[in-house]
This record gives C-alpha cells, structure tokens and sequence, in this order.
C-alpha cells in the first residue's frame, strides 16, 4: 500500500513538473525576443579574410542542371584577429552556372593555421548579376561550415554559424589569379 501511495506521488510530481516545462518552454518561445524580430539585424564578427589563390578553370560542360566548370585552389594565406595560417593546394571550386544565369558555388578546401591545425572548409555561395534592367547589384554571399579538431584550440568553430563574402580584385601584371574570401561568425 505504501507503495502504490509513493508511485502515485512521484507520477504526479514528473507530471506537474513536466508540465513547468512544457509551459515555460512555450512561454520562451513566444516571448518578443525570439519572434521574427530578432532576425532583422544579424550581428557578424569577422573571423579572417583569406586570399585563396585560383589555377585555370576546367569547363566540364553542359550538363542536365547547367554549365559544370571547376576551379582549382592552389593555396594561399589567411588572417583575422584570432587566427592565421595558409590555405592547403589541393582543394577545388565546382561551380554550375544555372539556366537562369545565377552561379552556384561548392569550394572544399584546406587550410593550416600557424600552429598546425589543419581546418577543413565547406563554402557553398550564390553569385547573382542582375540583366539589363533589373533592380540591384552584383551579389555573392556564401554559407561557410569549418571543422576543426575537437581537442584543439579552433573548437570553438565547430560551434557556430558563418556567412562569407567573395571579392574578386583587379589583378596586377603577372600576378597569379586569387579571390578574397571575408568570413564572418553570425553573433
């Protein structure tokens, strides 16, 4: 009988207590704070600006969702207040250029910081240039994902969202060919 009393009692206080929750969960969830405004001004640190050196372009063809070409990272170096090292040969730019005349694009990459912490980068980026007419300027902005190892002083990466910029400088007599990739921790 005891028992029966004492598995009454602890059913009814996981209920009510499960019921807190479940109240203050919604509760937060519809506080102004989390509602659509907080994503009208996304806040951004800048991690580093990378100048990733490109090879020749191989144009693949046409394929069934566009025009296929790849772009070759041949290295490069990067730097940001927290953090700097070199960009790894050997990492590729795929790129599809879509009917609709917008670029898509799938870089994978390498990079070493200055300690010996190898990165691994994902950058997948949209490049829209508006056609005779139409409102707006050139736009390109990407979403980075970068591993780093876990037991090392870059964890902190593995824990956050990035955005990236793509600027493409005017390249200067005999320079090799490279693009400036900005990246930023959205805060």
């Amino acid at each position: 009988m005891k028992f029966n009393f004492y598995k009454n009692t602890l059913g009814t206080v996981t209920l009510a207590l499960l019921l807190v929750i479940a109240v203050n969960g919604f509760a937060q969830n519809s506080s102004p704070e989390n509602s659509e405004d907080i994503y009208r001004d996304f806040k951004t640190e800048l991690m580093w600006k990378a100048n990733v050196k490109i090879g020749t372009m191989i144009n693949v063809g046409e394929s069934k969702r566009g025009t296929r070409r790849v772009i070759p990272i041949t290295g490069g170096t990067f730097s940001g207040p927290k953090i700097k090292g070199e960009v790894l040969p050997g990492g590729e730019d795929w790129q599809l250029v879509r009917p609709d005349g917008d670029t898509e694009l799938y870089a994978r990459y390498l990079m070493k910081t200055d300690d010996g912490t190898v990165l691994q980068i994902l950058n997948k980026a949209l490049m829209h240039t508006p056609a005779q007419g139409e409102e707006g300027g050139f736009y390109v902005k990407s979403v980075i994902d970068i591993e780093a190892p876990v037991e090392s002083s870059y964890d902190y990466l593995n824990h956050a969202i990035f955005l990236g910029t793509l600027e493409m400088p005017q390249l200067k007599p005999n320079e090799e060919p490279y693009v400036i990739i900005g990246v930023y921790k959205v805060l």
